[in-house]
């Protein structure tokens, strides 16, 4: 199993250059926002462990918010942002993208302070990388390879099933099976269909990993008593600041809405992404690093299998702080239109939510930090829209396939895989095309 890595490159953007960097990454789409694969400057198509992609000026959405705790508004200098979520390690991507496509990147972050002439291209990166203080991924292991070629396998059972319907209507389970594996076998052959085999995990990363499975929970239970002795304090400082936070929550604006809307559904997956200060004191940040810091132990170990929480549609996802904290975006990569995103999120996990939005400025009202919030609607949308952030350019690797596509093709493989089968079983297998 080849487990994903997930890269962000931050840059902030020399002061006067934003408009000339938002033409020259406009030159990656074919369509506003949706990239040319095969663009000169960055040929997104040419790398076969590259899931997704974006680039994203990254401005503050509302930068003045945080003046209703009477602070002094900090916010985030415009900054390129480069997403990227691949299979295998962060810095065996990183090396090959540089190699081959030093020359436009170098076009782009030319207009990045520190950035020049002589800057070596992979360190810049390296030393401009910032790692999630949480991520998610929809099925750990599961390679762009594998999607590609389990995507065929479909393609071809649809057609030989399609063409053979009729001598096949009433063949036995049992035998249509071994006649469909005959012909998966003989494709194979021939050189129409490939299905590799899984590459070995990385022993570092099991290493990693298998200390991480044991190490938070063994953690967790050395600090229980602290952690239980600390509950009545957190939950009155909470109930404090959850019936005195302001929120702040105008209509949105239609033609910034409808800007960032054009940007979207050109595709069946759409990016995401939303910004804003986190509400100002240790308090809430403490609260913030502590619910990521499950998050992350979560989607590592538990929902690693086609579902965070309840909700199947994100391929990736992951959570960001910005400006020493001050600040934190989440950004994720998912199936469907934004509305139906947002009623995906609010009908299955709105407790999710507001476990770590309602931490944020101006967010709807929280009891108890997971009541309330998110169970409003129209004041949770209003804030969403609000904190959208546009994506410049972004690129999927397999366009129109959804999440639900990658389980049901790789249930698929695994029917033709598997040494036996029940007549019920290959009924549903055969149910699956």
């Amino acid at each position: 199993m080849l487990p994903q890595s997930s890269i962000l490159v931050l840059a902030p953007i020399v002061p006067g250059r934003e408009d000339e960097l938002r033409g020259l990454l406009d030159r990656l789409n074919r369509a506003p926002g949706f990239a040319d694969p095969a663009n000169p400057l960055i040929p997104f198509g040419q790398f076969d462990r590259l899931h997704l992609a974006r680039f994203v000026i990254l401005e503050d959405p509302t930068p003045d918010d945080i003046a209703v705790y009477g602070l002094a508004p900090t916010p985030l200098p415009p900054t390129l942002a480069f997403f990227a979520d691949c299979d295998g390690s962060r810095d065996a991507f990183l090396t090959e993208l540089t190699r081959r496509a030093e020359q436009g990147l170098r076009q782009l972050f030319s207009h990045c302070a520190g950035f020049g002439d002589t800057t070596g291209m992979l360190q810049f990166m390296r030393q401009h990388s910032q790692a999630p203080a949480a991520a998610y991924v929809n099925w750990i292991g599961r390679t762009v390879r594998q999607i590609h070629e389990e995507a065929a396998l479909r393609l071809a059972l649809t057609g030989y099933l399609d063409a053979n319907a009729a001598a096949l209507a009433n063949a036995d389970p049992q035998l249509l099976r071994r006649q469909v594996i005959a012909f998966v076998e003989e494709q194979r052959r021939a050189g129409t269909l490939t299905l590799t085999a899984p590459e070995p995990t990385p022993i570092g990363w099991q290493i990693r990993n298998l200390l991480n499975l044991v190490g938070v929970p063994l953690l967790l239970l050395i600090a229980s008593p602290l952690l239980l002795l600390y509950l009545p304090l957190f939950f009155w400082l909470l109930r404090r600041r959850e019936t005195r936070d302001p929120e702040i929550l105008p209509r949105p604006n239609p033609q910034r809405r409808a800007a960032i809307a054009g940007r979207e559904d050109h595709d069946v997956t759409n990016p995401y992404i939303v910004s804003g200060y986190l509400k100002p004191g240790l308090f809430r940040l403490s609260t913030v690093l502590f619910l990521l810091f499950l998050v992350d132990y979560g989607a590592r170990h538990i929902y690693n299998r086609g579902h965070l929480a309840r909700v199947q549609t994100i391929h990736f996802a992951r959570w960001v702080f910005l400006n020493g904290r001050k600040q934190m975006f989440f950004a994720s990569n998912y199936d469907g239109s934004l509305e139906s995103y947002m009623d995906d999120f609010i009908n299955k996990v709105g407790w999710g939510l507001n476990l770590l939005f309602s931490n944020g400025v101006g967010y709807p009202r929280t009891d108890w930090l997971i009541v309330g919030g998110a169970a409003n609607e129209q004041k949770f949308k209003y804030f969403i829209h609000r904190h959208q952030i546009p994506v410049q350019v972004w690129y999927k690797a397999y366009p129109g396939l959804t999440t639900f596509d990658l389980l049901r093709n790789a249930r698929l493989r695994d029917g033709l895989e598997r040494p036996a089968m029940s007549d019920a079983e290959i009924r549903e297998w055969l149910g699956l095309l």
